[in-house]
């Protein structure tokens, strides 16, 4: 997965991202054509991570942040 610059607008670094994503407790496909991923990242702090796909099917991350309480019920016992 590539990780556009606007990902990191929260502070979040590539590795985190890649291990979120790699890590995944829950992915959500959004009206929009994005996808939500919602992991770990490599400390255990869960983030949320969107990504469009792109026509050679590889991704690109656009946004990523500390996951929000509004995204708790998609992950498993949620």
């Amino acid at each position: 997965m590539e990780v556009h610059p606007s990902a990191r607008k929260h502070g979040m670094v590539d590795e985190d991202i890649e291990h979120a994503v790699e890590h995944a407790m829950a992915i959500d496909d959004q009206d929009d054509d994005t996808r939500l991923y919602l992991g770990p990242s490599r400390s255990a702090a869960l983030l949320e991570i969107v990504a469009i796909a792109r026509e050679d099917g590889s991704e690109l991350a656009i946004h990523a942040m500390p996951m929000r309480a509004k995204y708790q019920r998609l992950l498993p016992g949620g």
